[in-house]
């Protein structure tokens, strides 16, 4: 968990700091003109270590802290020493991997801004749905856990869906590539995880 705490603490630090510096919240956030304008590269990853509020935030950062400690150990027992390294990679590509749409549709929008790790998150997530296919997830107020692959199907259907309708200002498109960079980077370290992913489903 040292990294996934780590990554906590360096998130809730900057976005504090953020809520109360308007020019720091301005520089960090993700503005896919200023990148593809000014050559502002580094906004594809700080936006991830700020968030629009508290509750962004919390969220944000309960749920990493929920699926981290699974993603952590399990890339602990099947990748050894390079474990360490393969977890910054899967949270660091979350980021940029699940902003690259979004820039490439508002990339002569000056307008469109985005922040938080909403995208890594996802990344982790999924991440631990393919290492541990026979996990449940509780949601708020349901007490019936349902099983992680079928959560997973209706998280991308649905995030597939609410990004195509576009009518809030939720990046559902960051949460939806996000996911699918999990998935992908994860099975990419280990394809064998495809065959113990499907014998776990029966």
């Amino acid at each position: 968990m040292i990294i996934t705490y780590f990554i906590i603490a360096v998130s809730v630090v900057t976005s504090l700091v953020a809520f109360n510096r308007p020019d720091i919240f301005d520089k960090f956030k993700f503005n896919a003109y200023a990148i593809n304008k000014h050559k502002e590269w580094y906004r594809f990853f700080t936006y991830g270590i700020i968030h629009a509020d508290y509750m962004h935030l919390f969220i944000n950062m309960f749920v990493l802290y929920s699926f981290g400690e699974i993603v952590e150990t399990l890339f602990g027992l099947n990748f050894g020493q390079q474990a360490t390294l393969f977890y910054i990679l899967l949270y660091v590509g979350g980021i940029v991997f699940s902003s690259l749409w979004d820039f490439g549709k508002h990339k002569n929008d000056s307008y469109y801004n985005a922040v938080g790790a909403s995208g890594a998150v996802s990344a982790i997530l999924f991440s631990s749905i393919i290492l541990y296919p026979q996990g449940r997830i509780f949601l708020f107020f349901i007490p019936i856990g349902i099983p992680a692959p079928l959560f997973g199907l209706l998280y991308l259907a649905y995030s597939a869906y609410m990004a195509k309708k576009g009518t809030d200002n939720v990046g559902h498109s960051a949460h939806f590539w996000g996911a699918i960079y999990g998935i992908a980077f994860t099975i990419a370290l280990k394809p064998s995880l495809v065959i113990t992913f499907f014998e776990n489903l029966f």
